[in-house]
């Protein structure tokens, strides 16, 4: 009966697995060797990257049983699926340097970069946000709506923070009026740039720009400063400001999202985020947030705001969006389905 008894207690003592779904991605990437996941890389986009060299860089004391864990279930999603999507945005390069040390992680971005047809458009996804504002500060405002409604809405909020507040209210107000944008236009644009980076150009005709990309840039931005820019469309455009604003998702609108979308939305948001987060939101939509819980969760989570002192407003502010940025990016996957247009945030 003993040795029965210690195997039962050396399981009970056994840590639980709490790893998320990057987590467990950085931790198969480490596992697989710099080279592997060098040609895994290339096939995802700078937003993607960055996430992965952040978990990889914050990555401690990884266990063998949860290396295990994160292969065994990764060759079970593999056997159920017929092909692995992978998607693109930002960049990455402090963060493969911090992960991997500067030598590995100058070859690995080498690779990533210049491994597949990067365009001059396309290499400004790579990079900080200032940088590339001071690349098409001295451009024509057209062509700086065209690279912000070209790159991924919460990289061009960053951009659109280091422009002069006349600038931005120009800039995403010619990107709400943008529809299409012409061949020869895109080309010439990355003839401009490749003079800078290396890469290929051949563009296509695009859809770009438009209230929902002036919306989403918005929803990227500081509270203060998305404010200020929506009162000055207002005042020179009323129905454009309306339209963009109709078009903004922010954190009370997941009240719009159905029961399964915020169980799905929980799973990757961390305790400390959703505490903070909730200390701004009315009672409906915190209700909304605990019957989506296990009734344990639920009331763990309903103590900890209770037991929560007074916060800053700015501390709640940044904790919703995160939330959001999570929200939009399972939405763009297809994990989750976003409910109507939005109101300003209280």
């Amino acid at each position: 009966m003993s040795k029965p008894t210690a195997v039962k207690r050396q399981e009970e003592e056994k840590p639980k697995i709490n790893l998320s779904r990057v987590d467990q991605a950085a931790i198969l990437l480490l596992s697989l060797g710099e080279g592997t996941a060098a040609e895994i890389l290339k096939h995802m986009g700078p937003k993607e990257v960055q996430r992965l060299g952040t978990a990889m860089a914050q990555l401690q004391n990884v266990q063998q049983f949860e290396v295990e864990y994160v292969v065994t279930n990764f060759m079970e999603e593999v056997r159920t699926q017929t092909g692995l999507g992978m998607g693109a945005d930002n960049y990455i390069r402090n963060m493969l340097v911090t992960a991997l040390g500067e030598d590995k992680a100058h070859g690995l971005i080498d690779r990533i970069l210049l491994g597949g047809n990067t365009t001059g458009l396309d290499t400004l996804k790579w990079m900080e946000a200032r940088s590339v504002a001071e690349i098409i500060r001295n451009e024509h405002p057209q062509i700086q709506a065209i690279v912000l409604a070209y790159l991924d809405s919460d990289q061009s909020a960053e951009i659109v923070t280091y422009f002069p507040e006349k600038v931005r209210l120009d800039v995403i107000m010619r990107v709400a009026s943008l529809d299409t944008v012409q061949p020869s236009a895109l080309q010439e644009l990355n003839k401009i740039l490749e003079k800078q980076f290396s890469g290929n150009a051949g563009a296509q005709t695009k859809e770009m720009g438009g209230f929902k990309t002036a919306a989403e840039i918005m929803n990227n931005l500081e509270s203060s400063v998305e404010n200020e820019l929506m009162e000055a469309i207002k005042e020179i455009d009323e129905d454009m400001g309306t339209q963009i604003s109709e078009l903004m998702f922010v954190f009370d609108n997941l009240k719009d999202v159905d029961d399964r979308g915020i169980q799905t939305l929980l799973r990757e948001v961390s305790s400390e985020v959703l505490i903070l987060a909730l200390k701004g939101a009315d009672e409906e939509l915190q209700e909304k947030i605990f019957k989506n819980m296990s009734t344990r969760a639920a009331e763990l989570l309903r103590d900890d705001l209770e037991a929560r002192g007074p916060v800053k407003v700015s501390e709640v502010e940044n904790a919703q969006k995160e939330v959001l940025t999570i929200c939009r990016r399972m939405a763009d996957a297809g994990e989750i389905s976003l409910g109507g247009g939005g109101e300003e945030m209280i």
